[in-house]
């Protein structure tokens, strides 16, 4: 057991309140205690008989510490570029117009089925060590560039791997097969959502903890999405909706009726949406870059207002955004999507636990996991100026990772 006091912490954001002048005390992989410096006790019962017995002092010298954040989406398994198409895109290209060039979620396909499984895990093993340094201790990472049974599961397995090497961050897994559809079922989306449904109870068995299904009518309807989730669930799966449909199919409002774990991105929607979810509670995730690529805004503020929970991702993916920096989707979130910095830092914590059913961090309390960062900043105003905040040290179940 290791007792670790960081002391002198100017401003410490708990996850539910603000603390000046705290103390933090680590046990182990679990938060001890954590308050006002003043309030600290001599003796913690289990932990330390006395403070002089600490194994280390920290002195934060009036810094700001943070729980961890968590990143509730991105797409981090792939091999290869789409820079040519984002070129395409920023001339004012379509979706139409990429997608009769040969790009889209298929190039990205070709381009990690061909790659041997050495270079494909050293590339995911460089993306997820950025998540880390940059403050984000847990990634919701999906699988969903092979699109094949064996390859989805290998995929699976890949992550599961990674999460146990040094520097790594936590990772919740989600089995993404209906990303798209495989050339080898091209024009038969239906016929290849049963087929991905049946791969479920084996992604749970290999270590998935949710699954998703990308849902824009154009590929898998609001009724494959039903059947996918709902097979899903018996597997013991953790269900998301990528919800890209357009209002009037009833996507989202499918999503609350079933129990889904989140509805992510959100860009199309409506007031009806928006009171389906408000009444069942169910997450939204919400990722500004990728609100700013596809130029439209999903209704955070409406969201907030009526109660709706909401997480943050970068939505990291070969096609649309490159960020791995959770710091900067909170300022975006704040300036684009009119959140406060403490909605915009709770949503980057606990509502992103909250999305991913996480009860055990996001928050810094006593037994919580000991997952911190002091930033380089002593107030939590820097989020909304910075564009991208910058980490001094990185704790991850009480150890330093940076």
């Amino acid at each position: 057991m290791t007792a670790v006091l960081l002391s002198n912490i100017g401003r410490l954001w708990t996850g539910s309140e603000l603390i000046t002048k705290a103390a933090l005390l680590m046990d182990d992989d679990r938060v001890a205690w954590v308050g006002p410096a003043a309030e600290l006790p001599q003796s913690i019962p289990g932990v330390v008989d006395d403070l002089t017995d600490v194994d280390d002092v920290v002195n934060i010298g009036g810094g700001m510490i943070t729980p961890g954040l968590i990143d509730a989406h991105c797409h981090p398994v792939y091999a290869g570029d789409r820079y040519a198409e984002v070129n395409m895109w920023a001339k004012g290209a379509s979706k139409g117009d990429i997608f009769a060039a040969g790009g889209g979620v298929s190039t990205t396909v070709t381009i990690t089925r061909g790659t041997d499984p050495w270079t494909l895990c050293n590339a995911v093993r460089e993306r997820l060590r950025h998540w880390v340094l940059t403050g984000t201790t847990t990634v919701e990472a999906k699988t969903g560039y092979h699109l094949t049974r064996d390859g989805e599961l290998a995929d699976v397995r890949l992550l599961r791997s990674l999460e146990e090497e040094p520097g790594m961050p936590r990772l919740h897994v989600t089995f993404f097969p209906a990303h798209g559809v495989p050339p080898e079922f091209f024009g038969r989306p239906r016929e290849y959502a049963a087929t991905a449904a049946s791969w479920l109870s084996d992604a749970a068995l290999a270590g998935a903890d949710g699954v998703d299904v990308y849902c824009d009518n154009q590929q898998f309807t609001t009724e494959d999405a039903r059947m996918l989730l709902g097979v899903g669930q018996s597997a013991g799966l953790r269900t998301t909706l990528h919800a890209c449909s357009r209002p009037r199919h009833g996507a989202v409002r499918m999503a609350a009726e079933i129990g889904c774990s989140s509805v992510d991105l959100l860009h199309e929607t409506d007031e009806q949406d928006v009171l389906a979810l408000a009444a069942t509670r169910t997450p939204v995730v919400a990722c500004p870059t990728t609100s700013l690529h596809e130029r439209r805004t999903p209704p955070v503020r409406a969201l907030l207002d009526h109660g709706v929970p909401i997480g943050l991702g970068t939505d990291h993916n070969p096609g649309q955004s490159g960020t791995m920096s959770m710091p900067l989707v909170i300022s975006l979130a704040i300036s684009m999507f009119e959140m406060t910095v403490q909605e915009a830092l709770y949503a980057a914590t606990v509502g992103s636990a909250r999305a991913l059913g996480l009860t055990d961090r996001g928050v810094l309390a006593p037994g919580s996991l000991a997952d911190l960062v002091q930033w380089d900043a002593d107030h939590e105003g820097a989020f909304a100026w910075s564009m991208g905040l910058n980490t001094l040290r990185v704790w991850q179940g009480g150890r330093t990772i940076r």
